[in-house]
């Protein structure tokens, strides 16, 4: 049986691939799952210095699998709060609070979760022919898998509030002009540029990317005071760490770092 997510590690560089692309990997229960148990993993791993989102076939993720859904709501088992609690929650909590750097691979349509999943990474590379579709409300859905709090925080509230109630898909040039994508490139070229950038992340000082990531979030949801505050923590933290000092000794001996992360 083929395994709907498949979990590969070189370089420093976990990749994590939603793997059916017969039903453009939505998410049934199996790869739900399995997407958690693969992301935590690579959060986990302490070989494991970046990592890569990305889907196979034509599509990054349409969101939850529709039919899987719908013979479950004809059985009166359809209870989204429990998937939700159980799958996409914990798997965008690991995507946002790893200690390390995602980059999403969108090889093609990205919707509902799916669309959510590549919001909660760091850095997005886009497909040409890719697009974000924030389908909750047209199947009649609140949203999930962190859009709420991502989605206004890369387009602001009223764009976000705009996909959301009106859902379309916003093609990959309008994704960049909005904020959505980082980078957009032929479709061809999407994993190996997303895999080439996590290989310099990898290759960086995880440890203040890690910090840096943690500021931005505490500054999205506390005061300025505090996050100045946060901000002075985080700076004696990596202050003290053997990236620092090898920077500075790199830098007064006119050579190129060599960061461990740690």
């Amino acid at each position: 049986m083929t395994d709907p997510v498949r979990y590969d590690v070189a370089g420093g560089v976990a990749t994590v691939t939603l793997n059916r692309p017969d039903a453009l990997n939505s998410l049934n229960t199996s790869t739900k799952e399995a997407l958690r148990d693969r992301v935590r993993d690579a959060a986990a791993d302490r070989h494991v210095r970046a990592v890569v989102l990305a889907g196979t076939g034509r599509a990054f993720c349409v969101g939850e699998d529709l039919g899987e859904h719908g013979e479950k709501l004809q059985r009166g088992k359809a209870d989204l709060g429990d998937t939700v609690r159980d799958h996409y929650n914990p798997t965008v909590r690991a995507l946002t609070s790893m200690p390390k750097p995602v980059v999403a691979a969108v090889n093609g349509i990205a919707a509902g979760a799916g669309a959510s999943y590549a919001f909660a990474c760091d850095l997005r590379v886009v497909g040409e022919r890719a697009g974000f579709n924030l389908a909750f409300a047209a199947v009649g859905l609140s949203c999930d898998t962190g859009a709420s709090w991502t989605l206004p925080r890369l387009v602001g509230w009223a764009k976000a509030r705009e996909l959301l109630l009106l859902p379309r898909t916003v093609d990959a040039a309008e994704a960049k002009t909005i904020g959505l994508a980082t980078e957009v490139v032929p479709d061809a070229a999407v994993l190996p540029r997303a895999q080439e950038l996590a290989a310099r992340l990898a290759a960086g000082p995880t440890a203040a990317y890690a910090a840096i990531r943690r500021a931005l979030d505490i500054s999205a949801v506390r005061s300025f005071d505090e996050s100045i505050e946060h901000e002075e923590q985080m700076m004696q933290l990596t202050g003290n760490t053997r990236d620092h000092r090898e920077a500075v000794k790199a830098f007064l001996d006119k050579r190129t770092p060599v960061f461990r992360g740690e």
